[in-house]
């Protein structure tokens, strides 16, 4: 090796990037010390050494990876392809790639390696893992309600109207309740405001051990209202669930001395279920379980109302 490739070489070591190049056939005909490296610590090498990755064919090993199910690879594959038949002069997508350690996120970028003449492809692997938590955890927050910690009302709009349509799909029941603390005006009038955040904080944090699957969802819907969502959740299921919540809140314990339904801090429950279809609409639920509310508030309080099957709300 001359100096000049020795130098250019180096340079490319120096490199955090994993950089391989390819021929238009998807042979490795180089690779770069952060590729190496990366390869060692993960056990990357498809059955070669970290020194033999020139008997490697890049293309191979993604369409591997599609037909074993991996979408990531599949969609390299395709843009890899694309790049080199001259479709795209640049292809890039980031994926994930975590280790059972850490989470971990990279872009890859494949171009024509910009020599006259040349048939061989540039393809990098930049770790883009700070940024991509960053980005997830700004998404977080503008998703969450800021006193209570909980979902939001645009973030619960979102996930209503996405879980209506996954369980159409899949035929699945929904249940949604809204639950309305009783006399909470008479709570900060008695207490003070901070006395009333600290109820709503502790409401909030007691309907999130009610909704742990990836169905579930709870939310803060105004004020005083939250509202539960409980996915392949069937009518009978949800009746039970949520009388645990009514009682549940009662147990806090939380004073509200001057309620005429009692002296500790208690709610009013709305519940619907359904079984969606595609013409199901976000508003229509909301509006049914909203009507149970009332029936519970009109009732006197203190009590989950629901319509008497779900063949009813339909």
């Amino acid at each position: 090796m001359d100096k000049k490739s020795s130098f250019l070489k180096s340079v490319l070591d120096t490199i955090s990037e994993h950089i391989v190049v390819i021929d238009k056939l998807g042979n490795i005909v180089f690779v770069n010390k952060g590729w190496i490296s990366f390869g060692d610590k993960n056990n990357c090498q498809p059955g070669a050494p970290s020194t033999n990755w020139n008997k490697i064919n890049y293309l191979e090993i993604c369409d591997i990876a599609s037909k074993s199910g991996d979408e990531f690879g599949r969609v390299a594959a395709r843009g890899i392809r694309e790049v080199i038949n001259g479709k795209d002069e640049l292809f890039y997508f980031e994926y994930p790639c975590h280790s059972p350690d850490e989470s971990r996120w990279f872009m890859m970028r494949i171009t024509p390696l910009a020599l006259p003449g040349s048939e061989h492809f540039v393809i990098s692997h930049q770790d883009i893992t700070e940024r991509k938590k960053a980005e997830m955890k700004a998404l977080e927050l503008s998703r969450l309600d800021g006193l209570t910690g909980i979902a939001n009302r645009r973030y619960f709009d979102e996930f209503l109207e996405s879980e209506l349509k996954r369980c159409s799909r899949l035929a699945l029941p929904l249940s949604l309740a809204i639950i309305d603390l009783d006399h909470f005006k008479l709570l900060n009038d008695s207490y003070g405001h901070q006395a009333g955040d600290d109820c709503l904080k502790s409401v909030g944090a007691l309907l999130k051990t009610f909704s742990k699957r990836p169905g579930d969802i709870c939310a803060r819907y105004g004020g005083e209202e939250f509202v539960i969502v409980l996915a392949n959740t069937n009518l009978m299921q949800s009746i039970a669930i949520t009388r645990k919540i009514l009682k549940s809140i009662h147990c806090l314990q939380i004073a509200n001395k001057t309620s005429p339904t009692a002296e500790f801090i208690t709610a009013s429950i709305g519940l619907v279920s359904i079984t969606p279809t595609t013409a199901s609409n976000p508003r229509k639920i909301l509006e049914l379980a909203d009507t149970e509310l009332y029936r519970a508030k009109d009732n006197g309080r203190n009590q989950l109302c629901y319509p008497v099957s779900e063949t009813e709300i339909l």
